[in-house]
């Protein structure tokens, strides 16, 4: 355990998160996601974890200590509905909750069109998956900057 570190943060995913720089895509996935294959072609080439955890609670933990790109308008994506491209499920409004909680503001994520996401997600930084059952419980995260501190 550290202080002031999400405990749901493993030692992986906080590896993960240091390691990757400005403009880097972090892909949260559900439990449905083709997670494994995806994550080799990425650039750390491996399965990050966060078992038992919804999308929200591990979108909520990475936000502790992630910052999102405030440059861009793809700072965040979710992946579209089969069918119903503008609907948003209860996981992704959820996981959009977390999002402005962590930014202090409204920022909407980028709709993602399925096959689209897959072929993006293997551009990726790393892939993570959580324990999340629900349909449509994929997202991008480009990460940010921290700025300097004020003196």
């Amino acid at each position: 355990m550290l202080k002031g570190i999400d405990p749901r943060l493993n030692a992986e995913v906080l590896h993960c998160l240091r390691a990757m720089g400005h403009g880097d895509v972090l892909i949260l996935a559900d439990t449905n996601f083709p997670s494994d294959s995806v994550a080799r072609a990425t650039v750390s080439g491996k399965l990050l974890r966060m078992d038992n955890l919804t999308s929200a609670e591990a979108a909520a933990a990475i936000l502790s200590v992630y910052p999102l790109d405030t440059f861009v308008a793809d700072f965040a994506g979710r992946m579209e509905v089969v069918g119903a491209p503008d609907e948003i499920p209860p996981v992704q409004a959820e996981v959009q909750a977390e999002i402005n909680a962590a930014e202090g503001a409204d920022r909407p994520m980028q709709p993602i069109e399925r096959f689209a996401f897959y072929d993006m997600a293997k551009q990726a930084y790393a892939v993570i998956q959580t324990g999340e059952r629900r349909f449509y419980g994929c997202f991008s995260l480009r990460k940010g900057v921290v700025p300097p501190e004020a003196k």
